[in-house]
């Protein structure tokens, strides 16, 4: 007999009722390693075809020789660009052939790259990564390509003014001889003095099987990854390496205000930070939720203030984004502010802001404020994690980061732990509205003299 019920011309069925919710914990992986020395995380997940691959090469960005700022990035790009087996077009060709993307990058920590395939081709893709990492061919012809194509991304890196904000915080921020003081993938001075030999040099000096973690994340099933494994990464064969010193992180974050003077512009880029706690120090998971719940989302606190009620803006984020990790569990991470107002409203807009800093230091944080981010961070994350490459590149950011493998795990359980109380403390001491450099990239003309009012620290204009 039907449970619908008849009303005139409609039937209404019953309203589905939800099931219980299933447990979830972010996935642990299994840790070896191979003969070769090199560190192997893998994890199953069942019904996840595609696999991902994340490889972590201890090449940091302070390992570059002086004067070759870009090296790092260069050698990234190149490890795609033929093998002792194939050359650049035939590389690319068998990996689309597999059905693969393949991707590097080097950021201060060092060279990540990332490999996605089709579990059924994954030993043949596999052998493909292997063989960039243990033989890359790195012919003149085409680091001179990649050279010229960086030379070229400059220019409109300079023209965007985020990119150009983010650039005058670190020459700010870090000491002048910091390498974090200076673009990640270079400037043009130093792009352009790199070539096949230099990129030659620093692959031999840093890159090898022994200082390398691979992160696999994928279905498993009917694949032999033990025997996948030996014959690809397996047979890289290099050296041992000693540890390298890992730079301490200093910065100077006195309150002041750098002005990128771009004359005529009809916005103001806004890019407000200093450094504070990473994940290492048990403040972190407050940090994050306050973060949260000053920036982090449409109804944050900035947001309702300068979008909603004051209209100066789409949007301002807070964040907090980790900038390097030392084995010995120390580090420093990037707290900031950014977002766009138009030129007219960039005095008021910031005299807001900073009444809005100083209103949380005063009042606090609510507990609904706080348990909207507890809901949002921790009740999202069995969707944020639902591929395999979230999943790849979360393990691998631990690693980086010389974090336990529970890591994020013990993160979602420690974030719903947390009080109004503590969440409002590690915001507010995240940002004090006296130790914070202030980066704004707009028109000097017409923006200095309102922002030099609000007294938020000495003021200078450069050219942008």
């Amino acid at each position: 007999m039907s449970d619908a019920v008849a009303t005139g011309t409609m039937t209404f069925h019953p309203r589905p009722r939800a099931g219980e919710a299933t447990p979830w914990a972010f996935p642990a992986p299994e840790r070896g390693t191979l003969p070769n020395g090199l560190t192997v995380l893998r994890c199953h997940r069942p019904g996840q075809q595609i696999v991902a691959v994340e490889i972590n090469l201890l090449a940091p960005l302070d390992a570059e020789p002086e004067g070759l700022d870009g090296v790092a990035t260069i050698m990234a790009r190149a490890l795609s660009e033929g093998t002792d087996k194939h050359t650049a077009e035939e590389f690319t060709a068998e990996l689309e052939r597999c059905g693969a993307t393949l991707d590097a990058h080097a950021d201060h920590p060092g060279v990540r790259v990332s490999l996605e395939v089709p579990a059924s081709r994954l030993g043949k893709a596999l052998a493909l990564l292997a063989d960039a990492l243990r033989a890359p061919a790195f012919p003149d012809g085409e680091i001179e390509r990649l050279v010229r194509n960086r030379l070229d991304e400059i220019p409109h890196e300079l023209a965007n003014p985020s990119r150009r904000a983010a650039m005058a915080l670190s020459k700010n921020l870090f000491p002048a001889d910091a390498r974090m003081s200076r673009p990640r993938q270079g400037t043009e001075e130093t792009v352009e003095r790199i070539d096949a030999a230099a990129v030659r040099a620093f692959y031999e000096a840093h890159v090898r099987p022994a200082t390398t973690t691979a992160v696999v994340v994928g279905d498993f099933t009917g694949v032999d990854l033990e025997a996948v494994l030996a014959d690809s990464l397996g047979a890289w064969t290099g050296s041992a390496a000693e540890p390298r010193p890992v730079p301490p992180i200093t910065a100077d974050d006195t309150g002041r205000v750098v002005i990128v003077d771009r004359p005529g512009a009809v916005q103001t880029q806004l890019l407000i930070g200093r450094i504070g706690a990473d994940r290492h120090d048990r403040v972190w998971p407050a940090q994050v939720l306050g973060t949260y719940c000053l920036g982090g989302t449409l109804t944050s606190r900035l947001d309702r203030v300068l979008r909603e009620e004051k209209g100066y803006t789409y949007g301002v984020r807070s964040f907090g984004q980790v900038l390097r990790s030392a084995p010995e569990g120390t580090g420093a991470a990037m707290l900031a502010i950014s977002g766009s107002v138009d030129t007219a409203s960039t005095g008021p807009a910031l005299e807001d802001l900073w009444t809005v800093l100083r209103t949380l230091a005063a009042e606090g944080l609510t507990d609904a404020e706080r348990d909207a981010a507890v809901q949002n961070l921790v009740g999202v994350a069995p969707l944020k994690y639902e591929t395999s490459a979230a999943v790849a590149g979360t393990l691998a950011d631990q690693v980086e980061q010389y974090l336990p493998d529970d890591f994020q795990a013990r993160l979602y359980e420690r974030m719903a732990q947390t009080g109004t109380v503590e969440a409002t403390a590690a915001v507010v001491n995240a940002f004090p509205v006296d130790r914070l450099v202030t980066v704004l990239v707009g028109d000097a003309a017409a923006i200095e003299e309102p922002v030099k009012a609000l007294g938020i620290g000495e003021v200078t204009v450069v050219s942008g």
